[in-house]
């Protein structure tokens, strides 16, 4: 039986808070759903060029009070880069922690405003170890 990759689903407190943290991490809005009736909305976010791959953000106009305080059963999302010093600067910059730096030029992880883990990863070869994120230490859980 084939399989055809479709998207990855997360649930969502805070649409507009989520919509802009996954826009620092460079996904744009491919479509969006807004159903009346069952009062929620669907918001496909992925990189440009890759709109085939999307991430589903499921927000519950009425809230969620079913949502998880800690999204780690749900493993995490992962995203390629190019540098991944020049992405954590720039997450860092607009106020976000990063959990796991990337000591070894390779691999970080952050946290989405719905405590989503998202491992970001060099593309490529691992960058030469550098500061300030080969001596900072983890923060919190990722």
């Amino acid at each position: 039986m084939p399989l055809t990759y479709l998207h990855t689903m997360v649930r969502v407190k805070d649409l507009e808070k989520s919509m802009a943290f996954y826009e620092l991490l460079g996904l744009k809005q491919t479509r969006r759903w807004d159903y009346e009736a069952g009062r929620f909305s669907l918001v496909f976010m992925a990189p440009p060029g890759q709109e085939e791959t999307p991430l589903e953000l499921t927000w519950n106009w009425d809230g969620d009070e079913g949502l998880p305080s800690d999204s780690r059963h749900f493993g995490h999302l992962a995203y390629g880069v190019d540098d991944i010093y020049a992405a954590c600067q720039h997450l860092m910059d607009n106020g976000v922690t990063i959990n796991r730096p990337p000591r070894d030029g390779r691999m970080a992880f952050v946290r989405s405003p719905d405590n989503v883990s998202i491992e970001l990863l060099q593309n490529g070869e691992p960058l030469a170890p550098a500061e300030p994120w080969a001596s900072m230490e983890n923060t919190g859980h990722w």
